[in-house]
């Protein structure tokens, strides 16, 4: 992690957790909206919505931007919310939205294979530790969640497992091709490219304009849509670019460690089951994000106690 002082630190652990909390409830308004509309008009209109709501930040933003770094904003639009936009709702028709969510913390694995390889990032081990403690203990979610009322499909997980190799890329890109963006630009742009031809295969070759003229709930499910939309998209990404740009792409992207939590709690309010060995499991996700963040190995103890506290449980 980047050097920085003490409030820094704070802070940026602040936005961490906020979208942390907000991206863990993306999954359930993902499930919400597709008891109405097709995992089609649910990805296009996250997009579409979050298009329209970002389009007056980047009409200002316009002139700033230099020729060749539209071809990067593409890319960054298609990778970080283009994509997986519809491969996420395409794998909730099948699986459900706790284990999305659990699936999504792959990214920070990602993130590290997708850094060194192509963005020669540099790590120290014990980053490297964290990143396993965190893939452990979700993945160990995963394996717990996956009975009872929990349903998973791997053809399905897949759609989900592409997107984060997706997010992990678009999350290298920002930190490395984009820096001289302030980060509500790189939202606000990167959705401008790709939200216009989005609006035109939404209205012209989905049955969303019907739907939405005759269903008895499309305008409740809009609601979900666009709650996810706005505040799950738009303005959590503007709060993504700016931890990114105080930190670094590993500990940025180890929100996602926090987002099964939050996802499995959503799962549980909306009636699926929960283990209380779950608990186990969430701490060791708490554990990895800790090394993941840490510049020295002074959180090694740290880390001791909450395997203690493990083992009492």
């Amino acid at each position: 992690m980047i050097q920085q002082n003490k409030s820094t630190q704070a802070y940026a652990w602040l936005i961490l957790v906020l979208l942390g909390i907000t991206w863990g409830s993306s999954f359930i308004l993902m499930k919400k909206g597709l008891q109405i509309y097709s995992s089609t008009e649910v990805g296009a209109l996250r997009i579409v919505i979050s298009f329209l709501f970002l389009l007056p930040f980047a009409l200002k933003r316009l002139k700033n931007v230099s020729r060749r770094i539209w071809f990067v904003l593409l890319l960054a639009g298609l990778l970080g919310n283009g994509a997986p936009a519809f491969l996420f709702a395409k794998a909730q028709t099948v699986i459900d939205s706790s284990v999305a969510g659990i699936l999504n913390s792959l990214t920070p694995l990602f993130t590290v294979l997708v850094g060194i390889m192509a963005f020669k990032l540099k790590l120290r081990w014990f980053n490297f530790l964290g990143v396993g403690i965190g893939l452990a203990g979700a993945t160990g979610l995963l394996a717990v969640s996956g009975s009872g009322d929990f349903t998973f499909k791997l053809s399905y997980a897949v759609y989900v497992i592409i997107a984060t190799v997706f997010y992990a890329t678009n999350v290298n890109i920002i930190k490395f091709w984009l820096k001289d963006i302030d980060p509500v630009g790189i939202v606000a742009l990167s959705f401008m490219l790709i939200g216009l031809p989005v609006f035109i295969f939404l209205l012209g070759f989905t049955t969303f304009p019907e739907k939405v003229l005759n269903h008895p709930q499309a305008l409740e499910g809009l609601g979900y849509v666009a709650t996810l939309a706005i505040g799950g998209t738009a303005l959590a990404l503007m709060l993504f670019n700016k931890l990114l740009k105080m930190t670094d792409p590993v500990f940025a992207s180890s929100v996602t460690y926090l987002i099964p939590v939050v996802a499995v709690v959503w799962g549980v309010i909306d009636g699926e089951s929960f283990g209380w060995s779950y608990s186990a499991w969430i701490l060791m996700i708490l554990s990895g994000i800790i090394l993941v963040s840490s510049k020295h190995p002074s959180h090694l103890p740290l880390l001791g106690k909450l395997i203690r506290a493990f083992r009492r449980n």
